[in-house]
């Protein structure tokens, strides 16, 4: 019995402040839309308060209200986890109140919102880029805010996400030896290049550096005998590189055996005087 009575009150404290929502919803007083907008914020209501402010947002133009209507809005979306709204919405606020004491703030959360929107290394890092663009702006226009920690942190921990997605595209493009011969084995090596330009301080580069020499020594074995000679030096070139530059790489033996077999190759080819 207890339960039964129990389950009707919720249902019947449910039911009133829906209803009540709804009635405030209809109301065309502006008034009363904002303060339970705000009771509603304050209460972490984050639908009710956001479907509010953004009924009375427009009435609001050129009050004193509308500023902190504005940003509370945007937050109301970024509780929710909305975060290409709440990013829109935080760009939106300090786009108009450039000059208000709460535009520094907005700008950082404009910049946090596409940082939480960034999806994992391997899928597509559009919003990655926006991120770093824009915390980039906000730490330009704020170079003494109390958020420079967390925003060089947080653009440390998008690079890092970019390394992954360049690394993991340029060893897809290694793998694809196995179906296209040569072609994906100089596509292999054009992008474990780029890569080592694009992230000249990346951790992963000792074992880019190694999938250079092996990627180049493929593509010097797979090469018409004429071409072989030349591309078996490059291989040299990048092994010496290699072990100059990470000369306690677990991968040290590895290359060590490509160099002998490149040598032995190499005398194979002056026999044959090629």
């Amino acid at each position: 019995m207890r339960i039964i009575l129990l389950s009707w009150l919720v249902t019947t404290v449910i039911f009133s402040s829906c209803n009540n929502f709804r009635k405030i919803q209809k109301s065309g007083d502006w008034e009363l839309k904002y303060r339970a907008a705000m009771e509603y914020y304050d209460k972490e209501d984050y639908f009710k308060a956001a479907t509010l402010f953004e009924e009375i947002i427009p009435i609001l133009r050129g009050r004193p209200e509308a500023e902190r209507v504005q940003f509370y809005f945007a937050y109301a979306h970024y509780y929710q986890k909305q975060y290409i709204l709440s990013s829109h919405y935080f760009q939106t606020f300090f786009t108009i109140y450039s000059r208000s004491e709460l535009a520094e703030e907005a700008m950082y959360m404009h910049a946090y919102s596409l940082f939480l929107d960034s999806p994992d290394f391997y899928l597509d890092q559009t919003s990655s880029y926006d991120a770093i663009y824009s915390m980039q702006s906000f730490l330009n226009t704020y170079p003494n805010s109390g958020y420079k920690k967390q925003a060089n942190q947080i653009i440390d921990q998008l690079q890092v996400k970019l390394e992954e997605k360049a690394y993991s595209n340029a060893m897809q493009f290694y793998k694809l030896e196995k179906y296209h011969g040569g072609e994906g084995l100089r596509a292999a090596l054009i992008s474990f290049e780029n890569f080592q330009k694009d992230y000249p301080d990346s951790r992963l580069n000792e074992e880019i550096s190694f999938f250079t020499v092996e990627c180049s020594y493929k593509l010097a074995k797979n090469s018409i005998r004429s071409r072989q000679r030349e591309r078996l030096m490059e291989t040299i070139e990048f092994y010496e590189y290699f072990i100059d530059t990470y000369p306690s790489s677990d991968n040290i033996r590895d290359a060590e055996n490509i160099y002998i077999d490149i040598l032995d190759d190499l005398e194979k080819l002056a026999k044959n005087n090629l």
